[in-house]
């Protein structure tokens, strides 16, 4: 348990330099697992399902372990929750590079989403959310999610660029094992206050889920980060190979053949990495806007913008400037929802218990997450097209945006109970 102490007042904490510096490595190796799907299969001559398959068991696993890491931090300490992150991720790396069957990989992606959830937003945030003054913790929640941003983008183009000079993809496995471990360097720095008030302090974790549970906002919350999981797991692995189908041609005498993407494939590679970068600075205006605005009426307005977006993507032909467009588009709402829906968690039910309650929340995300990737190649073998699932994100999106309208934002302990009159 940490001892409690005062917030710091400044917006770059130790502790959020700390937990940038986590979150940045572990969605660098977790974004870097679609570069492998060819490599492995190629070699043991897999169909592309198996691996695929292991992708989306890992975001399960991710989802399953979040609450649960959040809970040993606050029960026994972040800091050995990040531990055990550590140690998961890293033995899993070592053991898969060892595998030689489809089961194999599937089994230990979870041992590797295990390590994710302990390195991950649940852990982190509620850390640096602890940390932060009031003014500034919407702000800091955006830097952080913004850090796990800059790992997706570089996350990729290393485990690429390590194969290509020569390394084999075990052992791309064994020196990313190596880096998760490096981050154990970053503890020192991670001394988190409670930010918590006395209250909160006093009352048990039984107590404070139990009253989450009863909330039909909180549920509300949940079933709206259902969609943002649906979303962007289904983008990051079938746009890519959408793109390269049924995008048209690229103009030989236009810029873009002139900067080297001369073939849609191509194309569809750099969109994700334009998703990314977009998603750094959302991330970081979405963080800036929820200290000065309702964090619901934002997350119903990214929800709604990203309808819009995917809606008119696929109404119009598929071009190659459509396909610029939409990434950008999509890419400043991407993880712009982390910070919001992370703060409104903590508005709402308090700081002490914040990593398992956002954790509960982030299952949602992440069976979302499954079933986006999963259906995604189901209805695309079954139709020969991703039009019919892209609707359906279109649909999950506009849901989103609803059930956010309704959520009661105001801390639990300020509410008046029903029948008892305007508040004096």
């Amino acid at each position: 348990m940490t001892t409690p102490a005062r917030t710091d007042a400044r917006l770059f904490t130790p502790v959020l330099i700390a937990g940038s510096i986590v979150l940045m490595v572990g969605f660098a190796i977790r974004a870097s697992y679609g570069v492998f799907q060819i490599p492995v299969a190629t070699e043991f001559g897999w169909p592309r399902a198996e691996f695929s398959l292991a992708i989306a068991i890992q975001n399960l696993a991710w989802g399953i372990g979040q609450p649960l890491f959040g809970a040993i931090g606050e029960r026994f300490g972040d800091r050995k929750a990040i531990v055990l992150g550590v140690l998961c991720y890293a033995v899993g790396l070592i053991l898969t590079a060892g595998a030689t069957t489809p089961i194999a990989h599937q089994g230990l992606s979870v041992l590797v989403g295990f390590g994710v959830a302990g390195m991950g937003f649940g852990v982190i945030l509620a850390m640096v959310g602890r940390a932060a003054s009031d003014e500034n913790r919407s702000m800091t929640l955006g830097v952080a999610t913004a850090a796990g941003s800059l790992g997706q983008v570089f996350g990729a183009p290393a485990a690429e660029w390590l194969m290509i000079v020569g390394f084999t993809w075990q052992e791309v496995f064994l020196i990313f094992a190596g880096v998760v471990g490096l981050t154990l360097f970053a503890l020192p720095m991670m001394r988190s206050p409670e930010a918590a008030s006395k209250a909160e302090l006093q009352e048990s974790m039984g107590a404070i889920l139990g009253k989450a549970f009863r909330d039909p906002s909180y549920g509300l919350i949940f079933v709206g980060f259902f969609s943002c999981g649906y979303q962007l797991a289904f983008v990051t692995a079938h746009f890519p190979a959408l793109v390269t189908e049924m995008c048209g041609p690229i103009d030989p005498n236009g810029v873009l053949w002139s900067m080297g993407i001369t073939s849609t494939s191509t194309l569809g590679a750099v969109a994700i990495s334009l998703i990314g970068l977009a998603n750094i600075a959302g991330t970081l205006y979405a963080g800036y806007l929820g200290k000065r605005y309702s964090k619901k009426y934002l997350l119903a307005g990214i929800y709604v913008g990203r309808t819009l977006a995917a809606a008119a993507f696929i109404l119009f032909p598929i071009t190659p400037l459509t396909v610029i467009l939409f990434s950008v588009a999509m890419g400043s709402l991407w993880l712009a929802t982390v910070p919001l829906t992370s703060g409104l968690v903590a508005h709402i039910y308090g700081l002490r218990y914040m990593g398992t309650l956002y954790g509960i929340i982030f299952f949602s995300h992440q069976l979302g997450s499954f079933l986006g990737v999963w259906l995604g190649g189901t209805m695309y073998d079954a139709t020969g097209s991703y039009e019919a699932v892209w609707w359906i994100g279109v649909g999950v999106g506009l849901l989103s945006a609803i059930v956010h309208l309704p959520i009661k934002e105001v801390p639990l302990g300020q509410r008046v109970p029903r029948g008892a009159g305007a508040a004096t």
